[in-house]
């Protein structure tokens, strides 16, 4: 039974993250995403209060798998600016897998402004990272691998950038390879930032 619900779940969010990305968070109804999972209204709401619950959850689900990926990659490096290097190229990875999920940003984004609750669940993970950054260029900077820098400037830069190249990927999807520009991008400022022979000081 519990296996079953598991799967019952996971349907939803599923069938809900497709829906959200092809029509859009206000376009979807609770009886659309119930009626393509083959679910009923009270499978639905067994699971989530609302439809806002379910929007919530799978804003945190994606930004938990990056977190997660972040620090296996900052779990096996042998310095910082490895890290971060590393980092730069999951920013390719992110965007490509997420191509059709970055959409629903600007839709969190929308709801979050209007209703404080989706705000405050909204902005609580970019505070996480913003904070995981500063403390991770801290490290870099107390072992000398990055130059003296102010570790919460240094992590907004970081997550400034990523949420720049977002909205810039939105809007212009075409434009350019995102995945490659906000590699480089990361690569460039990790070189700037970086001390010893690869940094962009000696």
């Amino acid at each position: 039974m519990q296996q079953r619900a598991v799967e019952t779940r996971e349907r939803l969010l599923d069938t809900a993250l497709a829906c959200f990305g092809r029509q859009g968070y206000e376009a979807t109804s609770v009886a659309q995403v119930c009626a393509e999972a083959g679910l009923s209204k009270g499978a639905f709401y067994h699971h989530f209060p609302s439809k806002q619950a379910l929007f919530v959850e799978l804003l945190g689900r994606w930004l938990a798998s990056i977190r997660e990926q972040l620090r296996a990659i900052d779990d096996r490096a042998q310095t910082v600016p490895e890290a971060l290097r590393t980092m730069a190229g999951l920013m390719r990875r992110v965007f490509a897998d997420s191509r059709g999920q970055l959409p629903l940003v600007l839709d969190f984004w929308s709801q979050a402004r209007l209703d404080p609750e989706v705000w405050q669940k909204t902005v609580t993970p970019f505070r996480d990272y913003r904070a995981y950054f500063a403390d991770l260029i801290a490290r870099g900077v107390a072992r000398g691998t990055l130059h003296p820098i102010d570790p919460e400037v240094g992590a907004q830069l970081l997550v400034s950038l990523a949420v720049g190249l977002v909205l810039q990927g939105l809007l212009d999807p075409d434009g350019a390879d995102w995945g490659e520009v906000a590699e480089q991008a990361v690569l460039g400022m990790v070189s700037a930032l970086e001390s010893g022979p690869h940094g962009g000081q000696t």
